[in-house]
């Protein structure tokens, strides 16, 4: 069953994302990273130019041979992703095809909408008994 994760409080969905992807990456996983079209165009950017003496390969809206090459893929429906490890959804609906990863991190910022609709999505897996684990930036920030 997948390990279905929320990480609330994020100061910056798409600087988040990037270190989330780059540890995940570096632990040798592949990611599929799923949310609004808006959000993968600008994350697609940010992963080129977030740290200056690093780079993560990823695709976007790449041919079937590059997108299954790529240890991060970036895709609307990450039902037609070949990766099945990490699923990162930046907001928005459930993921389709979520059930089909090893995990799905949740990124939910301060935004009260973006809140809601995390809250939505955590009835969602709860309620088909997902085991869900939260963290909260906001708390380690503080400390």
């Amino acid at each position: 069953m997948t390990e279905v994760a929320f990480h609330f409080n994020a100061p910056d969905r798409l600087g988040y994302a990037c270190r989330l992807v780059r540890k995940a990456v570096g632990a040798g996983a592949k990611v599929v990273v799923t949310g609004e079209q808006h959000w993968l165009s600008q994350l697609d950017v940010a992963l080129w130019t977030f740290a200056p003496l690093e780079f993560l390969p990823h695709s976007h809206d790449a041919s079937p041979a590059v997108t299954t090459a790529s240890p991060v893929v970036l895709a609307q429906s990450p039902r037609i992703s070949p990766h099945q490890q990490v699923l990162v959804n930046l907001g928005g609906p459930v993921p389709e095809g979520f059930e089909r990863f090893e995990r799905l991190i949740e990124v939910v910022t301060q935004d009260e909408d973006d809140r809601q609709g995390a809250r939505r999505r955590w009835k969602h897996y709860a309620d088909r008994g997902y085991s869900i684990t939260r963290h909260d930036l906001g708390t380690r920030e503080a400390g």
